[in-house]
């Protein structure tokens, strides 16, 4: 092997060695000088995460890239190229996608084995945040489409006069239906107005329609005007053979006369907050009329869930609200969050749940670890579950 040397004895190698089967110590080195001494095997650096081999040594050490090919074997070659990452491990693949497909298999298989209780009576559930865009109707429409299939018997009110969650739910409520403004206003009964949701045979719907939008001002002069949709609904469920398992009632985002018909209606409370700075602004306000309505018009009513929904844990201060929100609610707020997901978009637009859009997304499995933790918390203490 060709050699330049400095005229001090030390060398170093000019060309790449090939692999030999000899072993290091047969190995001869061409030019003058000493004979190559040997550097222990304690003492071998790899300065690349490649696998690297050393050429014998003159008075100091020589080191040289290693080939492609396997290294030679010998006493003192290395037998393993070491681990350099420190992030990951060899399991599920080593990367964090890896890891993120592993825990979406073990949740799923979780899920699809897990048989969910029904409550001991209907439990009646008011959807509400006065700040828009939280995703009110999003989870109304998804836990109750989650709980459907699970076995349960589930009705959606919707009190919101956009129509989005009637949208969802695959139910016409264009404005010549009665729907949930009749109920209110003319002393309709439900059974009237009640249909089936495409989303699933145990899945039912009260419509809204344009009219609502006046509603709150119609409601102004009438009899007992909190308490029509609690009279109604109290009467509906009593004529059937076998009642609801689930009523979710789906708010516009204010604090008016629809809002209170549906604090007085129900027997809990759900509130989504959205992980950022402003879904936090108004809350206080919010509970502050949950304790009045509470007061004088409904005292079976009480804060029961809060979930926190469009969580980005790519951002501190997704993670920082979430963590208030639990410091203050720490028996209120589910375990279960739901990430930002643009499959929970999309469903809509083709009036369905994104159970039934897209059964295996994240946002999917989110609203169904959801349902279920709702389920088992209302079996849990079935005396409060009324």
């Amino acid at each position: 092997m060709p050699v330049v040397g400095d005229g001090t004895g030390e060398r170093i190698s000019a060309a790449v060695p090939q692999p030999s089967t000899r072993p290091p110590e047969a190995a001869a080195t061409a030019g003058p000088g000493p004979a190559p001494l040997q550097r222990p095997d304690s003492e071998a650096v790899s300065s690349a995460p490649r696998p690297v081999t050393t050429t014998p040594p003159g008075n100091d050490a020589s080191i040289s890239p290693a080939p492609q090919s396997a290294p030679a074997a010998g006493p003192h070659a290395p037998t393993e190229a070491p681990d350099v990452s420190r992030e990951t491990s060899s399991d599920h693949g080593g990367t964090p996608l890896a890891y993120e497909l592993a825990d979406e298999t073990r949740r799923r298989t979780a899920l699809d084995e897990a048989v969910l209780p029904l409550p001991p009576s209907t439990r009646v559930l008011t959807i509400s945040n006065q700040k828009g865009g939280v995703g009110k109707t999003t989870t109304a429409v998804n836990l109750a489409a989650g709980l459907a299939r699970s076995g349960a018997r589930v009705l959606v009110i919707d009190l919101d006069p956009q129509g989005n969650a009637s949208t969802a739910l695959g139910v016409d409520h264009r404005s010549e239906r009665k729907s949930v403004y009749e109920v209110l206003v003319s002393d309709v009964s439900l059974a009237e107005v009640v249909q089936p949701s495409t989303e699933h045979e145990l899945l039912d719907c009260v419509p809204a329609t344009i009219h609502l939008a006046g509603a709150e001002i119609e409601l102004v002069s009438l009899v007992a005007r909190e308490q029509r949709l609690r009279r109604a609904l109290d009467a509906h469920l009593a004529s059937m053979d076998r009642p609801y398992d689930y009523v979710f009632i789906d708010c516009p985002p204010s604090l008016g006369l629809l809002t209170i018909n549906a604090f007085v209606a129900a027997r809990e409370v759900l509130i989504p907050i959205q992980c950022e700075y402003y879904a936090l602004e108004g809350l206080s306000q919010l509970l502050s009329n949950i304790e009045l309505i509470e007061k004088h018009l409904n005292p079976e009513l009480r804060l029961s869930t809060i979930l926190l929904t469009m969580y980005d844990s790519r951002t501190n201060l997704a993670q920082q609200v979430a963590q208030e929100v639990r410091d203050h609610f720490p028996a209120q707020t589910l375990e279960t969050i739901i990430p930002r997901s643009v499959r929970v978009s999309e469903a809509p637009s083709y009036g369905q749940s994104v159970i039934s859009y897209d059964f295996g997304s994240t946002g999917s499995l989110s609203y169904r670890e959801a349902a279920a933790e709702i389920a088992r918390r209302g079996a849990a203490t079935p005396e409060e579950s009324n």
